[in-house]
């Protein structure tokens, strides 16, 4: 009657086994670490730089737990926070000698400490959010205005390549603050250019302006236009913000949206808040610009003579680059970028997807400029670097673009990334910054296990002294239930926050509701004259309705604080659904397999060990259990 089959014990000592394993990485804790990525777009962080941190870090007799290479640079686990501040201002001057124009971003950091063979099995921690782990809050403002005027000046070159199609001339285009101005000598002409804009511009309101033979059509942004513009623009911000964030290694970074143009970026563990600024605000901007080849033009800009219209640059490899200031495309018009190869010559490429504007104005640009070379390039903090300058070697049409020659498999791939997530739609600025530090993040780690730990406590006290041995399983299943738990958090890579810490609190308190509850159909069995076996047999029965019942309620609650939640509260609402699926499986499973070891192989038990059961009877006896 009570008995498990084999199996189901296989089952359940697995769970343990597997759920010991997965919270084991929590215990360990974090040990401080430096950072070494690259500030520059074109620079590349590898073996070599890595065998460099390790000779600064050897010659200055600086010792650290290991270093190793990874996607976001070199990292280096260091003993105490004194070492880590030492290698940090060691290898900052080893590798930045020129303080106003960084290479690398040299930044403190958090690692794990876990053991190498934990990591193996893919055994990692909980991400600790901010209040709990330290670390820097940004609020970011997007400068709507400069978003504006950014997409003003594509449709300018969208509508030069329109006009120019359609075989409408015009006394040219220009932007004016937030609104295009084309210029007409005739009526009948500027008629023709309104009604082709409309056709094939529907964001823009026209209006006419001016008389004789000055005539003028005034082209402005619709407010549903603008309202997109500013939805897109913090989006593709966010998004940007993503990649340049992976720089400083930061572990589930909180990067949100708040308000229409504010952007909340969170990085939990990240110590050294000049550099997190320093991440932030180097975002950069991809324009594609016309290299100048005119003859002599390039020595001239070397002796200190540049032309009007044009910039020196440096392309890869050293060589110098005279480049165009007007820009032919920007990152907006790019929708992705991909490594591969070159279908005729076999050498690395990037192959780049335009969008239908975008397609466009690249094939006009094309036709017009082959056997001219044509520059890519990021502007950082008003800084730019040419990516690639390749040389045009036929009109590209159909969206699709390749960049091919002087470039190896690996130059390609990093190409390729930097071209996907190197644009921002829009400027931004911070305006609010608050620093956590790590001492008061362990301090609320302190608080919270502190917390967890006496309700536990508490509740053991009460539970062994009113229901005895049963009281003691079901103490050993809520301890199992708070292991799975915590396993599952670990194991889905979930961040804990301070009201976590309360959900786990809360979730310990109705796990040992379902034990409450069998523990109290037992006694009821008992009362009405069932023999032990048969009342354990029918205490798990009849309460496994109630406690499906009471639960599937509370995860209801709980699933629409995840759904409608953000923030503290989704974090809450995500401890406290999982900690309701395990308490289903330790108050029932666990429990009924721990007094069916105990209980169920004995042929003749007398009675059970289930603290003081009344009797409702006329007298004022009682029969009480051993």
């Amino acid at each position: 009657m009570n008995r498990y089959p084999l199996w189901k014990y296989v089952i359940v000592a697995l769970a343990l086994v597997i759920g010991f394993i997965y919270t084991l990485p929590n215990f360990f804790g974090e040990s401080p670490a430096v950072q070494v990525s690259s500030a520059k777009a074109t620079l590349k962080v590898d073996l070599k730089t890595l065998e460099r941190v390790e000779s600064t870090l050897k010659l200055a007799s600086v010792e650290s737990n290991g270093t190793f290479l990874d996607s976001n640079g070199v990292k280096v686990r260091l003993i105490d926070t004194d070492s880590q501040l030492k290698a940090r201002d060691l290898l900052e001057k080893q590798f930045n000698p020129d303080a106003s124009d960084p290479q690398y971003v040299v930044a403190l950091n958090l690692l794990s400490s876990s053991p190498q063979w934990l990591t193996n099995l893919h055994a990692l921690p909980m991400y600790l959010g901010l209040d709990l782990r330290g670390g820097v809050h940004f609020l970011l403002q997007v400068d709507m205005k400069g978003a504006l005027t950014k997409r003003l000046d594509s449709i300018s070159a969208d509508l030069r390549s329109l006009l120019r199609d359609k075989n409408v001339r015009h006394g040219g285009i220009n932007r004016e603050s937030e609104r295009i101005v084309i210029s007409f000598r005739d009526e009948e002409t500027r008629s023709k250019a309104r009604t082709t804009l409309e056709d094939n511009q529907p964001d823009l309101l026209l209006a006419d302006q001016g008389t004789g033979s000055d005539l003028k059509l005034i082209a402005t942004l619709k407010p549903v236009a603008i309202t997109r513009l500013r939805e897109f623009a913090v989006k593709q911000n966010m998004g940007t913000l993503h990649n340049r964030i992976n720089e400083l290694g930061v572990a589930e970074p909180v990067i949100a949206q708040q308000g229409a143009d504010r952007i909340v970026v969170q990085l939990p563990g990240v110590q050294d808040t000049a550099k997190a600024k320093d991440i932030l605000g180097r975002t950069a901007t991809l324009e594609i610009r016309m290299v100048d080849d005119t003859p002599g033009a390039l020595e001239a800009a070397i002796a200190g003579q540049v032309p009007f219209g044009v910039e020196l640059y440096v392309e890869r490899g050293g060589r110098p680059l005279l480049v165009k200031k007007q820009v032919v495309l920007t990152g907006d018009r790019l929708t992705d970028a991909q490594p591969g190869f070159d279908n005729q010559t076999q050498e690395a490429a990037v192959h780049l997807s335009l969008d239908s504007a975008g397609s466009r104005i690249f094939k006009e640009i094309t036709r017009e400029n082959v056997g001219k070379r044509m520059a890519i390039l990021l502007i950082e903090k008003g800084k730019g670097e040419v990516v690639t300058a390749p040389v045009i070697r036929t009109e590209i049409g159909g969206g699709r673009v390749q960049i091919s020659g002087s470039m190896s498999s690996m130059e390609a791939t990093d190409t390729a990334l930097l071209l996907r997530s190197g644009s921002l739609a829009a400027p931004m600025e911070i305006i609010e910054e608050r620093t956590i530090g790590p001492s008061l993040g362990a301090e609320n780690i302190q608080k919270g296990f502190h917390s967890t730990m006496w309700g536990f406590a508490a509740i053991a006290v009460f539970m062994i002294a009113y229901y005895r041995l049963f009281g003691l399983v079901s103490v050993v299943c809520l301890a199992a239930n708070l292991l799975f738990l915590v396993a599952l958090l670990s194991l889905l890579q979930a961040t804990l926050t301070l009201p976590g810490i309360a959900a786990i609190a809360l979730a310990l308190g109705m796990a040992i509701d379902a034990n409450v509850l069998i523990n109290e159909r037992i006694r009821e069995e008992l009362r009405n004259g069932s023999t032990p076996q048969a009342a354990i047999h029918t205490g798990y029965e009849r309460a496994f309705g109630t406690i499906i019942d009471s639960n599937i309620t509370t995860l209801i609650a709980g699933i629409a604080l995840l759904i409608f939640g953000s923030g503290p509260i989704r974090g809450f609402a995500v401890v406290h659904c999982l900690g309701i699926l395990t308490s289903l499986f330790s108050a029932v499973v666990v429990s009924r397999a721990l007094i069916n070891l105990i209980y169920g192989r004995r042929r003749k038990v007398e009675s059970l060990a289930i603290g003081q059961i009344w009797k409702p009877d006329t007298s004022t006896n009682a029969v009480k259990a051993k």
